[in-house]
């Protein structure tokens, strides 16, 4: 994924120094930083990884070619932070029990693509992509990710917003693909349930 339009003229003032491109850059990006943080190392050392990964995005800005997003490229930046930190406090890199889970999720819901291969019946839309354009309904996912554990968020986070690939993923969170997936899985059932209540409903 190449950088967009926007973030071209984005990173035009932030290689002149503009500080307020700057202050933009961190109020939008810093909670899809935060959240691969807290997957990654946990609440203890989220904030503070989050924090040095800013100051090595604001050093390293102007080196940035573009050959990703500039999203894709910051948050490199903080999985790479949050990895540090855990070598550094002689802690294992792990989400837990992970490697032991089992899927609890029919793989055959989704397809290789990430859609919804047999989307629940009230749904009119079977991508996240397309869900996540709707204002109200992306508004009531955004809430609902607040409650899922932070490996689920990070995934779907990666996945369905960012639109990294599965390898990717497992690379930036120290994942296999496997596991990637039954985790995405997870976190899309729990989706699954808020959007098909607002589409019943119209609430979240």
């Amino acid at each position: 994924m190449s950088v967009s339009v926007d973030d071209h003229e984005l990173l035009s003032r932030l290689k002149t120094g503009d500080n307020n491109a700057f202050k933009y850059l961190i109020s939008t990006y810093h909670p899809r930083l935060l959240i691969v943080a807290r997957a990654i190392a946990g609440d203890v050392f989220a904030e503070d990884v989050t924090q040095e990964a800013w100051s090595s995005i604001y050093k390293a800005i102007g080196k940035f070619e573009g050959r990703s997003s500039l999203s894709t490229w910051m948050i490199q930046i903080v999985s790479n932070e949050a990895k540090s930190r855990l070598r550094k406090e002689k802690r294992h890199i792990s989400f837990g029990d992970i490697d032991e889970v089992r899927p609890e999720v029919d793989p055959s819901s989704f397809d290789d693509k990430g859609h919804w291969a047999n989307p629940p019946s009230h749904w009119d839309i079977n991508t996240p992509e397309l869900m996540l354009q709707e204002d109200q309904l992306r508004l009531c996912i955004e809430h609902t990710l607040t409650v899922l554990p932070e490996n689920q968020k990070a995934v779907f986070l990666l996945r369905d917003v960012e639109q990294s690939n599965l390898e990717e993923i497992a690379e930036l969170l120290s994942l296999t693909e496997a596991n990637v997936r039954v985790i995405l899985h997870r976190a899309r059932l729990q989706l699954m349930k808020i959007i098909n209540h607002y589409q019943e409903t119209g609430e979240c």
